[in-house]
Formats: structure tokens, C-alpha cells, sequence
């Protein structure tokens, strides 16, 4: 099992940028695959955006393609999710989560998962 911390959400403007940070412990962090994950109130949790071990592979929900991006450093155990030209429906709970499958986007192709953080953007 994996235990994941998200770390970095706050309360910004439209338009701010954030990063937010998952660090991982408890299994070699190049075996798996990340994903982050948001769910705004009273909506389920949506896909954002899956890198694969290697971090070779990216993949993005198509509302924030281009203004999100996701990396991972495995020397820190630790994957990101820059998020620029923040809009106020990009406010939700983020959680990271872990994945063995490449480029999965549903919610049950994801294993371990985090506390999440919170990311509220105002207009």
C-alpha cells in the first residue's frame, strides 16, 4: 500500500497559478504510475490528469488541457500538478492517487489515494 499527501492548495483569482504536490511513501514510487483526481461540491470526482512510471506519457481531462500539467520527480517521491490560467470552475478538492494501468482515466483504475487539497478560485 501506498500513503499519499497532497500538499499546495489555497484560495486564489481567476487566472493565479498554483502547484500542488502529492508526496508518496511506503512503495518504490517508479513502479507505479500517479493521477490527480477533483471533485467540486456536490459533483463526483473527474479525472485531471495520469503520467505514467517513467513519466514519458501524459494525459489531460480536455477542460484543462493546455493550462495544466503534471510531473513527477522520483528521485522525492513526489508528483505535481502546475495549474495556470486558474477559472473559478476549476474549484474542487484535489486528490492524487496511484495507478497500474498507463493512461487510465476512470476512477477505478486508481488504487491508493490521498486526504486531497483544497483549491478554491474566485471570479
Amino acid at each position: 500500500q501506498v500513503q499519499l499527501v497532497e500538499s499546495g492548495g489555497g484560495l486564489v483569482q481567476a487566472g493565479d497559478s498554483l502547484r500542488l504536490s502529492c508526496a508518496a511513501s511506503g512503495r518504490t514510487f517508479s513502479t507505479y504510475g500517479m493521477g490527480w483526481f477533483r471533485q467540486a461540491p456536490g459533483k463526483e470526482r473527474e479525472f485531471v490528469a495520469t503520467i505514467t512510471r517513467s513519466g514519458m506519457i501524459r494525459a489531460y481531462a480536455d477542460s484543462v488541457k493546455g493550462r495544466f500539467t503534471i510531473s513527477r520527480d522520483n528521485a522525492k517521491n513526489t508528483v505535481y500538478l502546475q495549474m495556470n490560467s486558474l477559472k473559478p470552475e476549476d474549484t474542487a478538492v484535489y486528490y492524487c492517487a496511484t495507478t497500474r494501468v498507463v493512461g487510465g482515466t476512470a476512477e477505478g483504475l486508481y488504487d491508493d489515494w490521498g486526504q486531497g487539497t483544497q483549491v478554491t478560485v474566485s471570479s
